[in-house]
């Protein structure tokens, strides 16, 4: 499970103070994958993060139990100098999974073909978007921790293979999933909140998330 128990979350902008979460209390438990709304602007990246541990809180505590994800499109661990091979090598090493394995596992689903052996660092936007989440969807995780929704891919196959993998990794673990769309949750959650103003509203379904997510939004 994941909770956040007060946890306080604000930055200096130079002009004022932004606050990301003002003493919010929630849990994600296993097997019940949650998604939250937000506009842009109000702290997504920032929750995503605290939830994997690279950000931490101002106040209150965040307690993680079971493997979670770093969040797709992270690229802390990858190097731009080195290959796509020899990053998801490494990284497989990292997390005491078999290199072969998540080598060809990565190779097949980003489809990134030849540039999978050139480094990281001469690859499009897009091609390492394919990559992270193609490394992430690798390893084993109980809990996947995605920023709004899959990468942007013209490459039809390529959304066609990550669609079913995801799939199939969520019939027995657990996503949260953060984005200011609620059409990008109605396919992996049932339950959802909506972040605002530093508070985080949690909601037994994605439609009463969305009454309030919409009211707020066009108030």
């Amino acid at each position: 499970m994941i909770e956040f128990d007060q946890v306080s979350k604000s930055f200096w902008t130079g002009k004022s103070r932004k606050v990301i979460l003002d003493q919010a209390s929630f849990r994600v438990d296993l097997g019940r994958s949650m998604g939250i709304l937000a506009q842009n602007g109000t702290g997504k990246t920032t929750l995503i993060n605290m939830m994997a541990g690279l950000e931490q809180p101002d106040e209150g505590t965040v307690v993680r139990n079971g493997r979670i994800s770093f969040p797709l499109g992270f690229m802390g661990g990858v190097t731009g100098k080195h290959s796509g091979r020899e990053n998801a090598r490494y990284i497989a090493t990292l997390y005491h999974m078999d290199a072969d394995y998540v080598e060809a596992f990565c190779r097949y689903l980003s489809g990134i073909e030849e540039y999978f052996d050139m480094p990281v660092g001469t690859y499009s936007a897009g091609m390492r978007a394919r990559f992270c989440f193609s490394l992430m969807l690798a390893l084993d995780f109980d809990f996947y921790l995605i920023d709004e929704g899959m990468p942007a891919s013209t490459d039809v196959g390529f959304n066609k293979r990550a669609a079913v993998v995801l799939k199939q990794r969520l019939e027995k673990a657990t996503v949260v999933i953060v984005s200011h769309q609620a059409s990008t949750l109605e396919k992996f959650c049932r339950s959802a909140a909506v972040l605002q103003n530093g508070k985080l509203h949690m909601f037994d379904t994605l439609e009463e998330a969305k009454r309030l997510y919409d009211y707020e939004a066009h108030s």
